[in-house]
């Protein structure tokens, strides 16, 4: 978000400066600088210029984009502008690249700080830290100091608190005396002592289900979307309109897709399954048919990379997503929200909530068309992936806003533009 802010600033200044030194004049903030920075922002965040890896061919592919809308102004709409000719717009885009390059550049390096943190716990609770650490796509820039429950008095009394950005206790975690003084101690030093599915929360941004209990988990802070709740209604009513939206937007790609469907094995075009909603409660979800007719004769089962069982319509309809459009109905009908954890078949359920700790949990709220888990984590397709979406559905349980809701769709669209996050991961 820093990043984008930063790009409208230098899109405006850029602007401004080239057309003072071409005219002689300042012309503030027009039209033509919000479309230009809104543009610029747009085709940065699509192409991935403000993640957390630093990407210098994006603003190559960006300043692209912006020279071919220049060109499309001048040439293509017959637009007789002298800010669209590339004496004009390119040594703007040059000049907004130069600046965004920068901020890019100095966002990475500090990223790039290692940040030092001291996590005291039980066995196990440190076993799933180490795992939960390396998934991380930033794990490079963790340094984790793991110290056992009964080794924590010893080991705080020799720690350097210099450049420690804080420590995190597990739930389980029995400390003596000793240890607690000097935790207290190093308080008064101003380093950070919080709970540990907290800084799970806060550096890993999910919530693994083994580090915490029911007992925390009924009086923890959070899991306000209910209903007879506020932001409850305003997302109901939010998945109403746009729902309804995409459907009559959709409508003609729907409708290519079940004309290809159907051409390509004369089998149905749209085929349903029973999940799991909100509740526990089932519905029958609605999909077009992207996999042969014949595709599950032995049962139910994951889907796999490559799997054989996808026809060629359906390969492209899965990495586009089209094939989930049919759900918008589901959402119009109440059965489903726009954003929230994916429904999951009964048949794979029974198993999950066997395996992971707390599962029965996302079924708080309506399941959704997309997920925090589903713009933050691989396509699942094993109890081991749905143990760890189940950590981001958690997170968003927990933490619902409105703005994590466009965060969730705006991160939903840059995956469907890139045709990723539709296959299983390589295991």
């Amino acid at each position: 978000m820093a990043l984008a802010a930063f790009d409208l600033a230098a899109v405006c200044i850029s602007y401004n400066l080239i057309y003072w030194t071409q005219r002689g004049a300042v012309p503030g903030l027009s039209g033509s600088v919000i479309a230009l920075s809104l543009l610029w922002v747009l085709s940065s965040y699509l192409v991935g210029r403000y993640s957390r890896r630093f990407r210098p061919s994006g603003t190559v592919v960006v300043l692209l984009v912006v020279m071919g809308a220049a060109a499309a102004l001048q040439w293509g709409a017959q637009i007789n502008d002298p800010r669209a000719l590339p004496s004009f717009a390119l040594p703007t885009a040059l000049l907004t690249a130069l600046f965004s390059l920068a901020a890019q550049w100095q966002a990475h390096q500090w990223q790039s700080i290692p940040k030092r943190w001291i996590v005291i716990g039980t066995g196990a609770e440190l076993d799933v830290v180490r795992q939960e650490n390396h998934r991380s796509q930033d794990h490079a820039a963790l340094q984790l100091q793991l110290i056992e429950q009964a080794a924590a008095a010893q080991s705080l009394h020799t720690v350097n608190s210099t450049d420690l950005a804080g420590i995190a206790i597990g739930e389980q975690a029995q400390l003596n005396e000793r240890a607690l003084e000097r935790l207290l101690a190093l308080r008064r030093q101003g380093i950070r002592v919080i709970a540990l599915v907290n800084w799970a929360e806060q550096v890993l941004q999910r919530v693994p289900p083994e580090l915490f209990s029911n007992h925390w988990l009924a009086q923890a802070e959070g899991f306000e979307l209910q209903p007879d709740r506020l932001g409850w209604r305003i997302k109901r009513l939010g998945d109403l309109l746009v729902a309804a939206v995409l459907l009559v937007i959709s409508a003609p790609v729907v409708a290519l897709a079940a004309t290809l469907i159907k051409l390509e094995d004369g089998g149905p075009v749209v085929f349903s399954q029973i999940r799991t909603g909100i509740y526990g409660e089932s519905f029958r979800l609605s999909k077009l048919r992207s996999m042969r007719t014949d595709a599950e004769r032995h049962g139910a089962r994951w889907a796999s990379r490559g799997d054989p069982r996808i026809t060629r319509v359906g390969y492209w309809l899965r990495r586009l997503r089209i094939d989930e459009l049919p759900q918008l109905w589901n959402v119009i009908k109440g059965d489903m929200s726009l954003i929230g954890p994916r429904p999951e078949r009964p048949e794979f359920e029974d198993e999950l909530e066997a395996q992971i700790p707390h599962y029965r949990i996302r079924h708080w709220i309506r399941p959704g068309l997309s997920g925090w888990a589903q713009v933050c984590h691989p396509y699942g397709a094993s109890v081991d992936d749905s143990r760890s979406k189940l950590s981001y559905d958690l997170y968003y349980l927990r933490n619902f806003s409105l703005a994590l809701d466009l965060l969730i769709l705006l991160k939903t669209i840059r995956l469907i533009s890139r045709a990723a996050g539709s296959q299983p991961s390589a295991s």
